[in-house]
């Protein structure tokens, strides 16, 4: 019973005098409120953009294999390879004739391979900078997500004889032709006039690449009128049976290596990646990203931290007396050494429910301002984030707050009066 009592007596103290000084606790609260705030936030924001993400790629397709263009002597999720690619490095190794070769294994299906650049396309007085993407015929297999609104499909003719032929995105159609049928219409892509073979359904954002405003045009004719290559920058494989991805994978490997006369591994000028694996590769790359920006908000809570113990030293200061005459009416060390660390749990603990509520109401406007912006993303606050955050600003409240109450419990009665 006089453990209970003990506990509650010191309880009751803690919260007295925490009510007795408003402003000194406001402030105190201050630093663990913003601490577990970007805790929550972080997470939240962390684990919206990681669902994003993985969905978008897994959209395609669990039986996709990828080739694309690597920087010889870099990983193929480094840094540095994808900088050497962003900075301009070119890579013209691989070729259509190279799809067509791989296509020829048992497992590989449909396949297209694509280029992407930017051109300015016109129509009468109308004009607009847009995303041209080179692709095939299997392009409308592979993506299931991409349909056509009205209009027909490119022919495996269309793309042997290069034919001027485009399929543009929704938004693009109404930019340029308003209400009118832009079907067999003619707009000007860069120098050369291409004829409109079908409009696009309206599908929204992937990221900063916008779908509506698209042109579709055939690989082949992309290469030969638009940018005078004879390379693409990607291949993609539907696989028959993903259960033999990794045989496959390995038989393309050797087949590119061949024909690119490869001889060591840090010499390849190509990466393959299953679709599994894509997703495998966001999934931990989002985790330690989160372990890392967790760790540096943390900063904060130990900010927070310290400002508690300093005001709780401040507390002991000016309650000398009141410690004293508690000495001296009968409490122990360990009952003032309860209060004073009850009342760093009260703020922190406060501190986090409050950081909770904030944390949550930022990730949901977060949200909104991403539907805006047609990102149909979502910010979750976990239970894990909440545990978390209240975890940790107790914790912080228990360290911080341990010194200072240890000091106050260390007082004799004398020593405390004497002082007043």
């Amino acid at each position: 019973m006089n453990f209970f009592k003990s506990h509650k007596i010191a309880l009751k103290l803690a919260l007295t005098n925490l009510t007795n000084n408003k402003r000194r606790t406001a402030l105190s609260l201050l630093g663990v409120i913003i601490g577990v705030m970007l805790v929550i936030i972080v997470l939240s924001l962390g684990t919206g953009m990681k669902e994003y993400v993985i969905n978008e790629v897994e959209s395609f397709g669990s039986d996709i294999i990828n080739v694309e263009i690597k920087v010889p002597g870099t990983a193929k999720t480094s840094a540095s390879n994808a900088g050497g690619l962003a900075t301009g490095t070119e890579i013209k190794t691989l070729t259509l004739e190279d799809a067509k070769d791989l296509a020829k294994l048992e497992n590989l299906g449909a396949w297209y391979a694509g280029i992407i650049t930017q051109k300015l396309t016109s129509y009468q007085d109308k004009n607009k900078t847009v995303m041209i993407m080179g692709i095939g015929t299997g392009f409308f297999e592979i993506d299931k997500n991409t349909k056509l609104d009205k209009g027909k499909k490119f022919t495996q003719k269309d793309s042997e004889s290069a034919k001027s032929v485009v399929i543009i995105g929704s938004e693009l159609a109404k930019n340029l032709f308003g209400n009118k049928n832009p079907i067999n219409k003619k707009i000007k892509v860069g120098n050369e006039k291409f004829s409109i073979k079908a409009v696009l359904e309206k599908r929204g954002s992937n990221g900063f690449f916008d779908f509506d405003n698209i042109i579709y045009i055939p690989t082949e004719t992309v290469q030969k009128k638009l940018l005078n290559i004879n390379y693409v920058q990607w291949i993609v494989f539907k696989s028959k049976n993903t259960n033999k991805d990794v045989l496959t994978i390995k038989a393309m490997e050797k087949i590119l290596a061949k024909k690119h006369n490869i001889k060591k591994e840090e010499d390849k000028d190509f990466a393959i990646t299953s679709m599994a694996e894509a997703a495998e590769i966001v999934g931990q790359v989002f985790s330690i990203l989160n372990i890392l920006l967790i760790s540096l908000t943390s900063v904060s809570l130990i900010v927070g931290g310290v400002g508690i113990m300093n005001v709780m030293y401040v507390a002991v200061t000016e309650r000398t007396f009141e410690i004293g005459l508690r000495k001296a009416v009968g409490a122990k060390r360990k009952d003032v050494l309860l209060q004073f660390i009850y009342e760093a749990i009260i703020l922190t603990l406060l501190g986090g429910l409050i950081g909770i509520l904030f944390g949550f109401l930022i990730a949901k406007i977060f949200e909104l301002i991403a539907i805006q912006m047609n990102f149909f993303l979502t910010f979750p606050v976990t239970s894990f984030s909440i545990l978390l955050a209240i975890g940790f600003s107790m914790l912080t409240g228990v360290v911080f707050g341990y010194k200072p109450a240890k000091k106050a419990s260390k007082m004799t009665p004398i020593e405390a009066l004497r002082k007043n």
